[in-house]
C-alpha cells in the first residue's frame, strides 16, 4: 500500500500506539507528513517490551510526520482530556481518530476475576467510549473525519463467545460504538469504521498469549496499519459503518503480494487464523489441519525438554486451568536452553517456549 500523501497536515489521534499496531499504524501516516498524537501509557522502557512514546515519536519524526507524545490511559477523563487539549493546541485540531488501545484476557467464566474483567472492559469498551467522545467537536470541524476502532465484526456466533465471554463482550463493546456512532455522526460527515485482522498478527500480547514459537505463524503489525492507511485516505462521508478484515481491504485495493506482511513466508500457509472472523471458523475448529489451532500452538522438534512439554501441552484443559491457576517459568540450560513456560491461569491453558505471560 504505497503512500500518496493524502493525510499530509492531518491530525491523527492514535491510542496505545507506543508498540504494535498502533505504533505501526503510527509510522504509516507519518511518512504521509501527518501530525501524529502518540497516546499511551508507556512513558517508561518496559524490562520485556520495547518501546516508549517518546521513542515512537522519533520515528515518527524520522518517517516524515510530526509527533507529540501524551502519557495517556484511556480509563482517566482526565488524562483522555488533556491530551485532546494538548493536541489542538499544537496542531489546531483533531482530523483522525484510531482507538487502539486494548487490554486481552482468554479466560472462561469461572476463572475471570472481576477485576481483569473490569480492565478489559475499562480500557476497550469505555476508553473508546471515552476518547471518541471527547474528539468529537474537533473531528466535526474537520474536512476528512474518520473513527477507526481496531475490533472485530459483530457476529452473534456462540463459537465467539463460548471461550472468552468477558473479552468478547470487551471487544464487541468496541464494536458496538462503531455500529452506534457511525449513524449518530453520519450528518457530521464523520467516518466510523472498524478494522480486524484475519490472521494472527505478531505483537507483544500475541507474544504473551502464544508464545516466541508462534510468530512464524503470524504476519506483521504492518498489514493493519497499511489496510488502516486505506481506509483512512477515503471519503468519509461514503466510507463509514463497515467493519472491514484488512487482507479483503488490501485486496480491493490491488494488493496481491501478502508473502510481504508474513513474518516467516516459509509458513504462508499455516497461518493463525484469527477469532472473530467468521470463514475462519472451520479453520480454527479443524484440528487435522496442518496449522496450529488457536487454543494452543504446537510445540516443533525432538530432544527431552520438547518432549516434555509435549506431554503437558497433551494434558492440558481447562479444568486443569480452573484448579491450578498459576503460571510457571522455567530457565533450561544444556539442550534446548533458553525459557520456556507452562501456563494454567488463562483460557485452556498453554505452553511453549518464552517468556510466560
Amino acid at each position: 500500500m504505497i503512500n500518496t500523501g493524502k493525510l499530509s497536515g492531518f491530525t491523527v489521534f492514535i491510542t496505545g500506539a507506543s508498540r504494535g499496531i498502533g505504533k505501526a499504524i503510527a509510522l504509516k501516516v507519518a511518512k504521509d507528513g501527518a501530525n501524529v498524537v502518540v497516546a499511551a501509557k508507556t512513558a517508561e522502557p518496559h524490562p520485556k517490551l520495547a518501546g516508549t512514546i517518546y521513542t515512537t515519536c522519533e520515528e515518527v519524526e524520522a518517517a516524515g510526520g510530526k509527533s507529540l507524545p501524551c502519557i495517556v490511559d484511556v480509563r482517566d477523563e482526565q488524562q483522555v482530556r488533556k491530551a485532546v487539549q494538548e493536541a489542538v493546541q499544537k496542531f489546531g485540531g483533531i482530523d483522525i481518530v484510531v482507538n487502539n488501545a486494548s487490554a486481552i484476557s482468554l479466560t472462561p467464566t469461572p476463572t475471570t476475576d472481576m477485576k481483569r474483567y473490569d480492565l478489559m472492559h475499562n480500557i476497550n469498551t469505555r476508553g473508546t467510549f471515552l476518547v471518541s467522545k471527547e474528539c468529537y467537536p474537533y473531528l466535526q470541524k474537520s474536512a476528512h473525519a474518520h473513527i477507526l476502532n481496531v475490533s472485530p465484526p459483530l457476529s452473534m456466533k456462540p463459537r465467539w463467545f463460548k471461550d472468552h465471554v468477558a473479552y468478547t463482550m470487551a471487544k464487541y463493546g468496541m464494536s458496538m460504538c462503531v455500529l452506534g456512532m457511525h449513524e449518530e455522526f453520519r450528518g457530521d460527515n464523520i467516518g466510523v469504521n472498524a478494522l480486524w485482522p484475519k490472521t494472527g498478527v505478531y505483537t507483544a500480547a500475541m507474544e504473551m498469549l502464544r508464545g516466541t514459537e508462534s510468530a512464524k505463524y503470524t504476519r506483521k503489525p504492518e498489514i493493519m496499519a497499511d489496510a488502516t492507511y486505506a481506509i483512512l485516505i477515503s471519503d468519509p462521508k461514503t466510507t463509514t459503518g463497515n467493519f472491514f478484515i484488512d487482507e479483503q481491504v488490501l485486496r480491493d485495493q490491488g494488493v496481491t503480494d501478502f508473502d510481504q506482511y508474513c513474518i516467516d513466508p516459509a509458513y504462508k500457509d499455516q497461518l493463525i487464523p484469527d477469532r472473530f472472523v467468521d470463514e475462519n471458523i472451520s479453520e480454527i475448529e479443524n484440528h487435522s489441519s496442518n496449522r496450529p489451532s488457536l487454543a494452543t500452538p504446537k510445540l516443533q522438534g525432538d530432544g527431552r525438554i520438547v518432549n516434555v512439554f509435549k506431554v503437558i501441552e497433551q494434558n492440558l484443559s481447562a479444568q486443569a486451568v480452573q484448579k491450578t491457576q498459576a503460571v510457571f517459568q522455567f530457565v533450561v540450560t544444556g539442550e534446548a536452553a533458553g525459557k520456556w513456560f507452562v501456563d494454567l491461569k488463562n483460557g485452556k491453558g498453554a505452553c511453549g517456549r518464552g517468556d510466560a505471560p
